[in-house]
């Protein structure tokens, strides 16, 4: 059985994943220049990310990791590589700027936009394992286990959902449409430092 504390766990977990990062930042960007749709997209492909992670550190793969430390290794390479890929991306569209002109992206391809960017990030199955150990009572069972990742996942859901659909407001296109330039440049840089960040994370044990 869960306590009241819980609701500061989960909401403590919702302030951290809307805190800015890859994710809200992946988000942000895709709703502010393509449209709700394509923001919720992406956001929908994070939550299916978190999930995947989610799910295996429950079965016991975030323990797994810690003791072979190459699968870390492995991932946060590629996870780097992802990013600093977007991060190229985004300088390059700030260095040649080009009147903003929304090209079309199936939601499939957006959901898996999304989806990479969660799955490429290994300390996102450190973050489950943690929140699992400290949340969970002294000798819970899977019913425990699940309750308490549907109750995680759920806030997650609404904490990125909620990102696509903010930043596709109408008055933040209009300022994202007028300042692209920046815009690019700061994801840019921001990209840029998350996959610095991710090669230069090292395995706790």
């Amino acid at each position: 059985m869960f306590g009241p504390e819980i609701l500061l766990v989960v909401l403590a977990w919702g302030i951290a994943g809307g805190t800015p990062g890859p994710a809200t930042l992946a988000i942000s960007g895709t709703a502010m220049g393509a449209g709700r749709g394509a923001g919720v997209s992406v956001a929908l492909g994070i939550v299916a990310g978190s999930a995947c992670w989610g799910t295996a550190a429950a079965l016991g793969m975030s323990a797994v990791m810690v003791a072979n430390a190459w699968m870390f290794e492995v991932i946060r390479y590629a996870g780097a590589a992802y990013l600093l890929y977007l991060a190229l991306k985004s300088l390059k569209s700030a260095l040649n700027p080009k009147p903003l002109v929304v090209r079309p992206q199936s939601k499939e391809r957006l959901f898996l936009k999304g989806l990479l960017i969660h799955l490429t990030n290994p300390k996102a199955i450190l973050a489950w394992g943690s929140i699992y150990a400290i949340a969970l009572p002294k000798g819970s069972g899977t019913v425990e286990i699940w309750q308490l990742f549907g109750m995680l996942i759920t806030m997650s859901t609404f904490v990125f959902v909620g990102y696509g659909i903010l930043f596709a407001l109408p008055a933040v296109a209009k300022r994202y449409a007028a300042m692209k330039r920046w815009f690019d440049g700061a994801f840019a840089a921001l990209f840029g430092a998350a996959s610095l960040k991710i090669l230069t994370a090292r395995l706790e044990m």
